[in-house]
């Protein structure tokens, strides 16, 4: 049974939650790379490692650095230990908790977005703000 390392699952998320929060399909990306979409499924549960060359080719297309990918990364990554790939990580239930990676999150962030109006973006994040102390 093969391992998976914790930098590539981490990465792996990271680059599943960059895809997803521009509305971009896994097959998107993969064309956008000259990949199949099995293959970006692969690196986004992190069960095969990216080359940096290929996360350079990633970054470009997600508009975002390379560092982006890194950021986060918890102490079990940071030390090396692996783990046992189980059930994929999905955006519903990520494994540490990130609000960052739920599907919900990214939907809100993408409607959010799509305002038109800096003023009726402000003040929706204005009520939602109020909501929230309730």
């Amino acid at each position: 049974m093969t391992l998976s390392h914790p930098v590539d699952t981490h990465v792996g998320s990271r680059l599943r939650q960059r895809r997803a929060l521009l509305g971009m399909s896994q097959t998107d990306l993969g064309k956008a790379v000259g990949l199949t979409f099995q293959q970006v499924q692969k690196y986004e549960r992190g069960f095969n490692r990216i080359s940096s060359s290929r996360l350079f080719e990633f970054s470009k297309v997600l508009d975002v650095p390379v560092a982006h990918f890194f950021e986060g990364m918890d102490g079990a990554a940071l030390g090396g230990t692996k783990r046992k790939p189980g059930r994929p990580r999905t955006a519903d239930k990520p494994a540490d908790g990130d609000l960052n990676t739920k599907r919900e999150t990214l939907e809100l962030v993408r409607a959010y977005y799509k305002i038109r109006s800096k003023s009726l973006r402000t003040k929706t994040r204005e009520l939602i703000e109020a909501l929230a102390k309730e």
